[in-house]
């Protein structure tokens, strides 16, 4: 049964210019599965904690990084020779797969992790987004505010 931040997820991302913004906050560092639920965070009203933020970051970091960042590399590392060799492209394509399955797994985790969180509490819509976006490398404060925009249409 697909999830409700996975949904949101999916509807977010085919907005005009997110798919764009997440790749770009990606490069820079930032976790893409973590600021896809802060924004479905900021859609239900969930009020912000640092503990709550905290309890997120705690839950996606190792998933992230041993689990959804070496399949991304490997992606990565394909991309030019699948060009040229079928049999390797096929193989990028079922790691690209994998890659998009473990970020969904991912999501479901947050999502199960704030589900006993009551919302349609606070009324800041960027408590969430600034606070996982937070210590990414060279965060491009372009794309993170595109992505603001395609949440609170504003």
């Amino acid at each position: 049964m697909p999830s409700d931040l996975w949904n949101t997820a999916l509807a977010l991302y085919a907005r005009p210019g997110v798919e764009s913004a997440c790749l770009q906050l990606q490069a820079a560092g930032g976790n893409v599965c973590l600021l896809l639920c802060a924004c479905w965070l900021e859609q239900r009203g969930t009020a912000y904690t640092a503990q709550r933020l905290r309890l997120l970051k705690e839950l996606a970091d190792p998933w992230h990084e041993k689990v959804i960042q070496p399949l991304r590399q490997l992606r990565t590392q394909w991309r030019e020779p699948a060009h040229t060799d079928a049999h390797l492209s096929a193989l990028r394509e079922q790691v690209k797969n994998l890659e998009l399955e473990a970020e969904r797994q991912l999501l479901i985790r947050l999502e199960n992790a704030a589900q006993g969180w009551p919302h349609a509490q606070s009324s800041d819509s960027t408590q969430w987004l600034e606070g996982l976006a937070a210590g990414a490398a060279n965060l491009n404060r372009d794309a993170l505010n595109q992505l603001r925009v395609a949440v609170t249409g504003a």
